[in-house]
């Protein structure tokens, strides 16, 4: 059967005076044959990482199957326990030291994504291997503008060393390309917004911040062009545009604010990117917004987000938690630093269920975004007291598996396994993954 059409052209951009604006994915982008079928809409990959790993007796379920009992770590989660999974027991056996130095942070980050044990290296002579998302984001090819989004929290050096012996291209990020090419996180929000919608490379600092103090929004240019396409849209795909202006209108104010604050502030001599939000908070949820924006125009399909740098030392005094995350990391067993540590692990999953509010909030067809896409959120480490890297904090959320589940696997069963798993969900054809030896089951099976 040959099928009509679709109306609009899949590429097709909001476009004036010099500026282009990627769509949504709209209905009348599908052949009329297939608009209702939610199966033909595109699977996405969403990865979330924790940095310093995580009080496990606070995150993992008592209970195992389904109606588990959340846990106080956990309970952010509680709107989205349909679509969420906790996996206990996976584990990464290449970060282990292998004869290297006893450093973990800079083996367990890089084999978070790869199952890989990575070259002991403080040089450019960096070895690691094809992360899961750029496997996807291979696979789809130049399906969209942009094959990946890479963001994060915490500029981030790919030179010099980090945790001792090992590179910072080793903690900084968690996407490489090939075995020699980390990607490096982006954590100014209007670099990520000029990636988007504009030439970031055409504005300095200065130029940014007049076109903050001017207001001006990149909608402005496209007006006409977005009135010409919505009258031939539907009613659902007006709505579905309207809502996609709206967000792309709320980021570029809210960045504009953040220039423009940042600019002014005489808390530091140091010249302060126009774009970064004074508050952790905004700085979070901003590109949290940003990340779902690319998704929700299919400007990528593939994405990752660090709230922090492996390594970090971040303090959290919003949260009543003055004190250094990595240091709390290494608590020795003293309860008040263990509060301490819990509390900041709860922070990051209530900045998690955020991450799932918004991908829930965008409607993809009969469904949502979160519906299409699946999100894998963990740490490198489990104890981090300990640098366990044998039983990992991992999640799994979104439509693609089955969720409300709390699964045990035997400690130290690789979490390449499940790597593996995730790609043939997402219809990638492969039977290998970093060390793994056969899909986990237990990701599909309800």
């Amino acid at each position: 059967m040959i099928l009509p059409r679709p109306a609009i052209s899949r590429r097709t951009m909001l476009r004036g005076a010099g500026t282009m604006l990627a769509l949504p994915f709209l209905e009348a982008m599908m052949p009329s044959a297939r608009a209702a079928d939610l199966a033909a809409r595109p699977k996405r990959l969403q990865v979330f990482y924790s940095p310093n790993g995580m009080m496990m007796d606070a995150f993992r379920p008592t209970t195992q199957g389904k109606g588990f009992v959340l846990p106080p770590t956990l309970e952010p989660l509680a709107p989205h326990r349909a679509a969420v999974s906790v996996f206990s027991g996976l584990g990464h056996p290449q970060a282990a030291a292998m004869g290297d130095i006893a450093a973990g942070h800079g083996r367990s980050c890089p084999a978070f994504l790869t199952g890989t044990h990575v070259k002991q290296t403080e040089g450019t002579d960096i070895r690691c291997a094809v992360s899961i998302d750029q496997v996807y984001a291979q696979h789809l090819g130049d399906a969209t503008m942009l094959s990946s989004l890479e963001l994060g929290i915490d500029p981030a050096s790919l030179l010099g060393s980090c945790d001792i012996g090992y590179s910072c291209a080793y903690t900084n990020g968690i996407s490489w390309m090939n075995p020699n090419v980390p990607l490096p996180v982006t954590a100014n929000p209007r670099d990520v917004f000029e990636r988007l919608f504009g030439d970031g490379d055409a504005l300095d600092a200065q130029s940014r911040l007049a076109q903050a103090r001017r207001q001006t929004s990149i909608l402005d240019f496209v007006r006409d062009d977005t009135l010409r396409l919505s009258g031939r849209l539907g009613v659902e795909d007006r709505r579905k545009l309207d809502e996609y202006l709206e967000a792309t209108r709320d980021i570029e104010k809210r960045i504009q604010r953040a220039a423009a604050s940042g600019a002014t502030s005489q808390a530091t001599d140091m010249e302060r990117p126009a774009g970064i939000p004074e508050s952790f908070d905004e700085h979070v949820r901003m590109m949290i917004d940003l990340q779902v924006l690319a998704m929700q125009a299919d400007i990528t399909r593939v994405g990752s987000f660090m709230i922090g740098r492996e390594l970090s030392n971040r303090t959290y005094p919003e949260i009543g938690v003055p004190d250094s995350h990595h240091m709390l990391s290494h608590h020795g067993n003293n309860p008040e630093k263990i509060a301490k540590l819990a509390k900041i692990n709860r922070h990051h999953m209530e900045y998690f269920a955020y991450y799932l509010d918004r991908m829930k909030a965008v409607k993809d067809g009969d469904g949502s975004l979160l519906d299409r896409t699946m999100v894998i959120r963990g740490s490198a480490f489990g104890d981090s007291n300990q640098h366990d890297h044998m039983d990992l904090p991992v999640i799994v959320a979104g439509g693609l598996v089955p969720g409300d589940r709390s699964i045990a696997v035997p400690k130290g069963t690789t979490m390449s396994n499940l790597l593996l798993a995730a790609l043939n969900v997402l219809d990638v054809p492969t039977k290998s993954f970093g060390d793994s030896n056969a899909p986990l089951a237990e990701l599909v099976r309800a």
